[in-house]
C-alpha cells in the first residue's frame, strides 16, 4: 500500500502547487487583459465620439453671433447625430429617446466633457465659440453597445483560453511528474523488496546524468558501504566468537580433567591456573569489544602515555618473545607523547600489532614512538618475511590472513588477548588515528592516535 500511495501524494502535491501557480498567473493575465481591452474600446469611443463633433462643428457657421446649422439628416443611427445649441436653446435636435434629450441639454453651456448615459449611448459636449467668445455646443452621440459586446466577447475568450491553457498544463504536468517519479516508484518498490541479506543489489540506473540518477548513484554507493559494513560486522562476530569459545572450551576442558579423577594439590594448582588464564582472555575480549564499543558511541576519552603503555604491552608479551627468541627493542626517545585516548584502549590498539611482529619476527623487533604532524606515532618493525603488497590492506579485514594459500608472511595476529590488526584498525579509526602495513624490508606497522 505505501509503495503506492507515498508517491501519488507527492506527485499530487506537485500538480496542486504547479496547477494553482498558473492559474493564479492566468487569472492575474486574464484580468489585466481584460482591463486593457476596456480602456482600449473606451478610448476608441471617446476618438470616434469626438471625431464627430469635430465633423459636425466644420459644418456649423456662426452669422452675426447666430448659430447657423444645417438640416438635420432625416434617417441613420444614432452614430450620425448631434445637439447643436445656441446657449441652451437646441437649435437641431435628432430623433432620440427623451433621456438622451435631457442629457445632451445638461451639457449646453457647459465645460468640453464626456457622460454616459443608461451604460448604452455616450455623450461628448464640444463648445461652439467665435471670435473668442462661447455661443453655442456640439454635443455628439455614440451608442455603446458594440463596444459592449466586444468587451463581454472578449471576457468570455480570455476566460475560455485560460481555462484551456489551465487544463492543457494540468495534464501535461501531470504526464511529466508521472513520467519524471516513474524511477522514483521503482526504486522505492525495490528497496522494500529487498533485504538486509539482499546485499549485492542495486538501483544500477548507469552513468549519473541527472538529478535522480545522481540520487541512484549515491544510493547505490550509500548501499556498498552498508553492505560491506554488514560483512565487516559478521567477519568480526565470527572471530570475536572463535575467540570466546577457545578459551572456554580450555576451561571446560581443565574442568573435567580435575573432576574426573583425585589429583595431587599441585595438579590442581596448575589447573586453576589454566582456568584463570582463560578467564583472563575472555575478560580480556570483552573488555576490548567494550572499549570499541565506547569509541564508536564518541564517548568522553581519556589520555594515556604510549610509551607506557607500549611498554605494558611488551612486558605481557615477553612469553611469546621469549618463546620465539624474538628481542624486542624500543628504540630510545626523549619524548613522552600524550594521546587523546585512554590507556586500556592504547594497549588494545598496541597488542595485535606487536604480537603479530613476535609471531613473525626472525630475531628483532623494533618499537618507535614519536610525534609526527601533531598526533602520535608508533612504527613497529620485525625482521620477518613481511606482508605483501597485495595484502598490506587484506590483513585488516576480519578472517583474512596475508600470504594464505601461497604460505609464509605475516599474518594478524591469531592468539592473545586481542582480536588482531582488524580490530586494531578500527579502534585506531574510531579515536581520529589508523593502523598501516607500510612496505619495506620485514614487516613495518605505523600507528597513528591524535595527539592528547
Amino acid at each position: 500500500m505505501s509503495r503506492v500511495r507515498a508517491p501519488r501524494a507527492l506527485r499530487t502535491r506537485l500538480l496542486l502547487l504547479i496547477v494553482l501557480g498558473v492559474g493564479a498567473a492566468l487569472a492575474v493575465g486574464t484580468i489585466g487583459f481584460n482591463v486593457l481591452v476596456d480602456r482600449s474600446l473606451s478610448n476608441d469611443a471617446d476618438e470616434i465620439v469626438q471625431a464627430r463633433a469635430a465633423a459636425e462643428r466644420a459644418t456649423v457657421e456662426v452669422k452675426n453671433g447666430r448659430v447657423v446649422a444645417p438640416d438635420a439628416p432625416t434617417a441613420g443611427a444614432i452614430e450620425t447625430r448631434a445637439w447643436i445649441f445656441q446657449g441652451t436653446r437646441p437649435v437641431r435636435i435628432p430623433p432620440v429617446r427623451p433621456e438622451l434629450d435631457a442629457a445632451a441639454a445638461s451639457l449646453a453651456m457647459g465645460p468640453e466633457r464626456t457622460i454616459d448615459v443608461s451604460d448604452d449611448v455616450r455623450l461628448y459636449a464640444l463648445p461652439i465659440v467665435s471670435e473668442g467668445e462661447r455661443v453655442g455646443t456640439i454635443v455628439a452621440a455614440i451608442s455603446l453597445e458594440p463596444y459592449r459586446r466586444s468587451r463581454v466577447i472578449a471576457l468570455i475568450s480570455s476566460i475560455a483560453l485560460a481555462v484551456g491553457v489551465l487544463a492543457a498544463v494540468a495534464v501535461a504536468a501531470a504526464a511529466i511528474l508521472r513520467a519524471a517519479l516513474r524511477p522514483v516508484a521503482r526504486m522505492t518498490e525495490d528497496a522494500e523488496r529487498w533485504s538486509e541479506r539482499d546485499l549485492d543489489e542495486r538501483f544500477d540506473v548507469g552513468p549519473p546524468h541527472d538529478e535522480l540518477s545522481r540520487l541512484a548513484a549515491t544510493l547505490d554507493g550509500l548501499l556498498d558501504r552498508l553492505a560491506a559494513g554488514m560483512r565487516r560486522e559478521r567477519r568480526l562476530t565470527a572471530e570475536v566468537s572463535h575467540e570466546l569459545r577457545t578459551p572456554l572450551a580450555q576451561i571446560q576442558a581443565e574442568v573435567d580433567l580435575a573432576l574426573r579423577r583425585e589429583r595431587e594439590p599441585s595438579e590442581y594448582r596448575r589447573a586453576l591456573e589454566e582456568i584463570r588464564a582463560s578467564a583472563e582472555r575472555i575478560g580480556a575480549t570483552i573488555e576490548t569489544l567494550l572499549a570499541t564499543a565506547r569509541q564508536d558511541a564518541r564517548l568522553p576519552r581519556g589520555t594515556g602515555d604510549v610509551a607506557e603503555a607500549a611498554t605494558r604491552v611488551i612486558g605481557s608479551l615477553g612469553p611469546l618473545a621469549d618463546g620465539r627468541r624474538v628481542v624486542v627493542r624500543v628504540d630510545p626517545s626523549i619524548e613522552s607523547p600524550r594521546a587523546g585516548v585512554e590507556p586500556e584502549v592504547i594497549e588494545r590498539i598496541l597488542q595485535p600489532v606487536i604480537e603479530n611482529a613476535c609471531r613473525h619476527g626472525v630475531g628483532e623487533v623494533r618499537v618507535g614512538v614519536t610525534t609526527e604532524n601533531g598526533d602520535v606515532a608508533v612504527t613497529v618493525v620485525d625482521d620477518g618475511p613481511g606482508v605483501p603488497p597485495g595484502d598490506r590492506e587484506r590483513i585488516f579485514e576480519p578472517g583474512v590472513r596475508a600470504g594464505d594459500g601461497n604460505g609464509g608472511g605475516s599474518a594478524a595476529a591469531g592468539g592473545g588477548a586481542g582480536l588482531g590488526l582488524p580490530l586494531a584498525r578500527r579502534l585506531a579509526r574510531a579515536a581520529g588515528g589508523d593502523v598501516l602495513a607500510e612496505p619495506g624490508s620485514g614487516g613495518r606497522f605505523l600507528i597513528r592516535l591524535p595527539s592528547a
